[in-house]
Parts: C-alpha cells; structure tokens; sequence
C-alpha cells in the first residue's frame, strides 16, 4: 500500500483522509472488470419538479441492513467474496465498524453525483464514510454547507481510498462533477454503517 496519505482537516471536528494506491492496480482493475458483470446492477430514479428521472449512473446495494435515500429503496444483497474481504481491509486499515456498502458505477464523465451529503437517520449522528475508487480518475468536490464558496478538491485515482470523518456528512456536502476529460468505467464503493 502506498503511504503518501494525505489528511485534509475541513474544521476541528471534521476531516477527510486519502490514501492513494490502497489496493493495486492490477487488484483494482480486476475487481472493475469482475463487478461490472457480477454486480446486481439497477438504474435508479429521483423525482424532480414531479417527473421521474433517471439517475445518471448504475447502482447496487450489498451488505447487512436495508439502505433509502432520495426515495430510493435498497433491500440487501448478501456480500460476495470481494465486497466482503475489501470491508474486512478498510475496517482493519481505518478502525472503522462497517456493515454495508453503495456501489456506484459511473460508465463515463457524463456519469455523475450531485451535490449531498450522507446523512441519513439510519447512518446514526456522526456517518463514517470510506469510498474506494476503481477506474478511471475523477474529481472529488467538498463545499461547506454554511459558506458554499469554501470548496475543497481531491482526484480520486484508481485504488484510492477516502475516509471522511468526523463532522464531514453533518458540516460539508460533496459532488461528483461531470467532465469531458473521461471516458472510461469507474466504480465507487461507499463503505457504511447501517444502524
């Protein structure tokens, strides 16, 4: 594992942690490969202005608990092999608890996440969040939610990992942009804990 860490301190009780070349290359290439057909893959809708929308990128739910979030409801699947011992590493790397994961499949730049936050009820008062990329290299974007100018930026290059910690979900938002520059596959996992 690569230890060029980097720890972004967002206030005194928030933060966000990357760590690139957390699994390899070849280890992350294998598993976009693998997931992209293994995967119980959904396209997702939100309601906006009283019409259904599709979301723009694939999404699957896999772990312990039941997940909803912008009127979408997730039931669990169970873990597969890789979904499981990449929990088991983050948990062992990090000292986080975590029992389910959102994976994310954004086919190419025009595959996006909009400005949120993780916040849900079920994700308890302070949400540990740890994102794993595989793929393609994309911006990652934090705004403040009291000062929307105040923005932090990390690339997220394939086989990183991001913790965010502390005060991060209830303090800052974070997107996902759009871009021109990418045209290849990247999967997004996003390891939770479901209370």
């Amino acid at each position: 594992m690569n230890n060029d860490s980097t720890i972004t301190q967002l206030s005194s009780t928030a933060a966000v942690h990357y760590l690139p070349g957390f699994i390899s290359r070849a280890d992350s290439e294998h598993l976009l490969e693998l997931w992209k057909h293994q995967l119980d893959w959904i396209q997702s809708t939100i309601t906006m202005f009283g019409k259904k929308v599709d979301i723009p990128r694939l999404n699957a739910w896999y772990g312990e608990r039941a997940y909803a979030y912008s009127g979408t409801h997730f039931d669990a699947k169970p873990w597969t092999a890789e979904l499981h011992e990449l929990k088991v590493k983050i948990e062992q790397h990090s000292g986080l608890l975590l029992n389910s994961v959102l994976v994310n499949w954004y086919r190419d730049g025009q595959d996006c996440m909009g400005w949120h936050s993780d916040d849900e009820a079920c994700l308890g008062a302070q949400p540990q969040i740890a994102s794993l990329s595989l793929g393609d290299t994309r911006k990652f974007v934090l705004r403040n939610k009291k000062d929307k100018s105040i923005k932090h930026t990390v690339t997220l290059d394939n086989g990183s990992l991001l913790l965010m910690l502390g005060d991060t979900q209830s303090q800052w938002q974070h997107s996902l942009p759009r871009t021109k520059k990418s045209q290849h596959s990247r999967i997004n996992l996003t390891y939770r804990l479901i209370n």
